[in-house]
């Protein structure tokens, strides 16, 4: 049974009302003594003492209400109803009717209930797990220095004289414009990032997205062989998806997410930097990986396809969502790693090389993962982060990133976990072996134990016993939680500044945020907690959404196409009309 407001205007109403929806398991019970609380028919009837553990309550206590019939139409003329609750008959004598200002009434007293109790499962926290944990909670006043410093290292990287040593590149993508919708056509995407690779086709009109999308697999041989077998590989996995269509005298737009570290030095010339994730293939480090997709398809000789731009996921995050929102101007990916792209002035990019008579903006690839590789987040870094980056294969590198992503926020959870072991905070006389091995917590761990609800440990029960640990108490249980959501926290604090500094960098009166990843989609509260800081970060007068991305290396690359090849159009049907 629940109770909710049926004021959809009233945002914090909505929210007091979740938070009641909580203790319905012990309000409920004696929802007459709570009935007489919340309306009165005089002050002189509210009962002087409330106690929620139910063992003071008022002397009629025993007379309960036998039914709350939950339902989601309002019928007052009928039911007498307010929103979605309907009292049954054996209590109209105690409430007339639950009007309109009913719910704000019962949100207001029950903020202040609220307010005079400490949080569910803080009262089950031993206060030495909360102050061995101290070090992760961030403060406001931290996270608007850490905005502060994020900012200035946009800066050095954006900058000419500073982008040689700055760790966040801020590479430009060469995508200037965002799709207006008057995108048309069918378009090829190509998303290799591991071990599968996806060609997808996608279709455009009026209001209309269609998508047909086939996986293949990259052999290890060709992994570890040479350039030319990948890429001929590729080309001939794109060949049988046109021919299994019947497209070949087509000429279909690609647009190329290659999620590799690269170069980027136009819309569709990118130099792999190094080979990732298992790739070892030779004579392709350095050289332009969008010329060597069209020599092999060249050599095919069977298939049209046009390259139109190389990307990375992220810009793809940002376009996918574009393509819905025409205010999308940040993509985040909060996932196994954490990047974030956004749109920024022309005026503000020195290193830009390419057109100046076009767009004055171009969309950003920050590389953030790598803020604080130069010591700037040494303040906020504690003793689980320094050890997490000192096992790392990557030490020193990428620390923002150790700090957020999926990758490595189980194992932070297992070294503070293993601490408190040590310290016999919890877990007093039990097999902690597989806890105390690397890597043995994972970060799906942390979503399914803060997905259980309050007073409830059943997920954290199942994951404590996939670790050999099978007689934890309930103490136990609640400080493994309090872990848990210090560390999500952390992360989606941290995360959320980011996006605060680019929303602040944009400065326009609204701007929709596209987030895709692993963290982002699963961890139960995670896009709440983002919400929640960026408000208290951002500047006054800006609104903001977070907008689930959806498939941004593949349905993103498509549309960075469709985006390029609308533009060509414009400007040769430009060109025409200048000609005669």
């Amino acid at each position: 049974m629940e109770l909710v407001a049926a004021a959809d205007s009233d945002e914090r109403g909505l929210m007091l009302l979740r938070i009641w929806n909580t203790l319905r398991s012990i309000v409920v019970p004696h929802f007459k003594y709570w009935i007489q609380y919340f309306f009165p028919k005089s002050k002189d009837t509210v009962p002087k003492r409330i106690t929620l553990a139910g063992n003071e309550l008022a002397s009629d206590t025993e007379d309960l209400i036998e039914e709350v019939i939950v339902s989601k139409e309002i019928n007052s003329s009928e039911n007498e109803t307010r929103g979605n609750e309907e009292i049954s008959a054996s209590e109209t004598d105690d409430v007339d009717i639950l009007q309109e200002e009913s719910i704000v009434y019962i949100a207001e007293v029950t903020a202040k209930l609220l307010e005079e109790m400490p949080p569910i499962i803080n009262t089950e926290v031993n206060e030495k797990v909360r102050l061995h944990c101290e070090c992760l909670v961030l403060s406001d006043e931290t996270l608007h220095d850490v905005c502060q410093t994020l900012n200035t290292e946009l800066n050095r990287g954006l900058a000419k004289e500073t982008n040689a040593e700055a760790t966040i590149k801020c590479f430009p993508t060469f995508v200037q414009e965002l799709p207006n919708g008057k995108e048309s056509g069918r378009f090829l995407a190509l998303d290799l990032g591991g071990t599968n690779f996806r060609v997808l086709l996608i279709e455009l009109g009026e209001g209309k997205f269609a998508m047909d999308s086939k996986i293949y697999a990259v052999p290890h041989d060709i992994m570890v062989g040479h350039g030319t077998e990948l890429f001929d590989h590729i080309a001939a996995c794109m060949a049988s998806f046109i021919n299994e269509r019947q497209l070949n005298d087509e000429l279909l737009p690609l647009g190329f997410t290659f999620s590799f570290p690269c170069a980027q030095e136009g819309l569709t010339k990118a130099r792999l930097a190094r080979w990732t994730k298992g790739f070892k293939c030779a004579g392709v480090e350095g050289n332009d990986v969008v010329a060597m997709l069209k020599d092999a398809i060249a050599r095919r000789q069977d298939v049209r396809i046009k390259i139109c731009a190389v990307l990375n996921d992220t810009t793809g995050t940002l376009m996918s969502c574009a393509w819905k929102n025409h205010n999308c101007m940040i993509g985040l990916i909060v996932g196994t790693g954490t990047n974030a792209c956004y749109m920024e002035k022309l005026e503000k990019v020195e290193l830009w090389d390419g057109a100046t008579d076009g767009p004055q903006q171009v969309i950003i690839n920050t590389e953030w993962g790598a803020f604080g590789d130069n010591g700037c987040l040494d303040d906020i870094r504690v003793y689980c982060d320094h050890n997490i980056d000192k096992e790392s294969i990557n030490p020193g590198r990428q620390l923002f990133e150790k700090m957020i992503s999926g990758m490595y926020m189980g194992e932070i959870a297992r070294q503070v976990l293993v601490k408190l072991v040590d310290e016999g905070l919890i877990f007093e006389n039990q097999n902690c072996d597989a806890l105390k091995e690397k890597g043995q917590f994972f970060t799906k761990y942390i979503s399914e134990i803060e997905s259980d609800k309050p007073g409830d440990f059943s997920n954290c029960l199942s994951v404590l016993e996939d670790l050999g640990i099978l007689d934890a108490t309930p103490e136990d249980c609640a400080s493994v939680r309090y872990v848990c959501e210090v560390v999500s926290r952390r992360a989606a604090n941290l995360a959320g500044a980011g996006v605060a500094v680019l929303l602040n960098r944009i400065a326009q009166k609204k701007v929709t945020v596209a987030v895709d990843g692993s963290v982002y989609r699963f961890h139960p509260f995670f896009h709440d907690m983002m919400v929640e800081i960026i408000k208290r970060l951002v500047k006054p007068g800006i609104e903001f959404d977070l907008m689930l991305s959806e498939d941004g290396s593949g349905r993103g690359a498509a549309l960075v196409a469709a985006v390029a090849n609308r533009s060509a159009m414009e400007r040769q049907q430009l060109l025409e009309q200048q000609a005669r």
